[in-house]
C-alpha cells in the first residue's frame, strides 16, 4: 500500500523558504522532524507490523533513529554510498556494505527499510535485491522515505512528500558538509542559521 500525507505538501507555496523552486527544496529542522513524525504515523496507520528497522546510511540514519525511538524497535544500519560525483550532487556507482550493523539478533521477520528519499530508485531496488540474496530469514521488506521523486523507477511503500519535479533537497544538516576541523571554531563563533564557511 502506498501512502502519502496530502496535509503536508512541501511546495514553494507552503514553505517559508523563498529559495524553493523546481530545482531546489530547502528544509529546516522543524519541517524535517515533522516529516519523520508524519512518516511514522503513515506506517502506523497502514496496520503493517514489523520486527526491525533497517536504515540506509547516511541519508536514512536520522530518520531510522527517530523511527526506532517512536516504535521502540531495534535499529539496524546498512551503509551505502552513491553520491560522489560533482561534489556529491550526482549519483555515481552504488556501493553496498558487506555487513549490516545491529546490536542483537539477526535481520529477520518483517523489516522496515528506511531512507531519506528515493531519487532514481537504484539504491532502493539494489538494496532490496541485496537483502533477498543475503538474508533468507527476512519474511517481508517494506520501504519508507520522506521524499519520493517522480523520476524514480521504484515506488516506496510509504512516503510523505511526492515531488513531481526533481529538485535537489537541501536538508538541514547539509551545512556541516563544508565544515572542517580547522574552521570549526569560526563556524561556532558565527552562530547558527547560516551556511558554514568555505573549507
Amino acid at each position: 500500500m502506498v501512502l502519502r500525507d496530502p496535509d503536508f505538501p512541501m511546495t514553494k507555496e507552503t514553505s517559508s523558504d523563498r529559495r524553493n523552486d523546481e530545482q531546489h527544496l530547502w528544509v529546516d529542522w522543524d519541517d524535517y522532524h515533522r516529516l519523520i513524525e508524519r512518516l511514522a504515523l503513515r506506517v502506523h496507520e497502514s496496520g503493517w507490523k514489523f520486527d526491525k528497522i533497517l536504515c540506509l546510511a547516511r541519508g536514512g540514519l536520522r530518520v531510522g533513529d527517530q523511527l526506532s525511538r517512536i516504535y521502540d524497535l531495534p535499529l539496524a544500519i546498512l551503509a551505502t554510498s552513491s553520491y560522489r560525483e560533482a561534489a556529491g550532487t550526482q549519483q555515481g556507482d552504488l556501493d553496498i556494505a558487506r555487513y549490516i550493523t545491529m546490536t542483537r539478533g539477526e535481520l529477520s521477520g518483517n523489516v522496515l527499510l528506511v531512507d531519506d528519499l528515493v531519487d532514481s530508485g537504484v539504491t532502493l531496488a539494489r538494496v532490496q535485491e541485496h537483502l533477498k540474496e543475503r538474508y533468507p530469514a527476512i519474511t517481508a521488506v517494506r520501504s519508507a522515505v520522506l521524499w519520493y521523486k517522480a523520476c524514480s523507477k521504484v515506488k516506496p511503500d510509504y512516503f510523505v512528500q511526492h515531488l513531481p519535479t526533481n529538485p535537489w533537497i537541501h536538508q538541514p544538516f547539509e551545512e556541516w558538509d563544508t565544515v572542517r576541523p580547522h574552521n570549526l571554531a569560526a563556524w561556532i563563533k558565527r552562530g547558527t542559521g547560516g551556511t558554514a564557511p568555505a573549507a
